[in-house]
């Protein structure tokens, strides 16, 4: 059971109520995790708005999932774990990609080490190396896609909070936290 208020639409005042139905319309579902942000129609809206924004970016969307697995097993967060699990699979990735994002890497060479910048960001909240720059910039990636990382970093940490504060109910398939050996 959440340990925060679950917003549904029998309980939504006006404003929350038209957030989850938009959600619903474009998604076909509202996951729990964005029942909780309506608690905050701001809150919910900002996270909204920062999706849409990253989602435009130049970063192809199994990079977006790898970076998102990679930190939901990092920060241990079963929810986003599971979430990103399901659509990392519809996005194309493997079992085999998942397990290996799961454990900071990718079988995709220049993705592994996007993953691997993204869980030091996370790691050492921003303070990078600059042989870390180095080696993202010499995989390819420019510096506009560099900080696409970044503001994904960012976004997937204040969802593994969000999941691990409130220790939502999953509405994904459940996929827990230890790895296969």
């Amino acid at each position: 059971m959440s340990r925060l208020n679950v917003v549904t639409n029998e309980t939504a005042n006006t404003e929350q109520k038209a957030l989850l139905d938009a959600i619903q319309s474009q998604l076909g579902m509202v996951p729990n995790f964005l029942k909780v942000f309506a608690n905050s129609p701001v809150a919910l809206r900002a996270f909204l708005g920062l999706h849409g924004i990253a989602g435009e970016g130049s970063l192809d969307p199994q990079t977006r999932e790898r970076i998102a697995l990679g930190l939901a097993q990092q920060n241990s967060c079963e929810y986003c774990l599971s979430a990103h699990t399901a659509i990392g699979r519809k996005a194309g990735l493997s079992t085999a990609e998942i397990e290996a994002n799961r454990a900071g890497t990718s079988q995709n060479e220049k993705a592994a080490v996007a993953v691997k910048f993204a869980r030091s960001i996370a790691e050492n909240t921003g303070e990078v190396t600059t042989a870390e720059l180095t080696e993202i910039r010499n995989a390819g990636y420019s510096d506009a896609e560099i900080v696409e990382i970044i503001t994904h970093v960012a976004m997937n940490v204040l969802t593994n909070m969000i999941g691990k504060a409130s220790r939502i109910e999953i509405d994904f398939p459940k996929v827990g936290l230890k790895m296969a050996a």
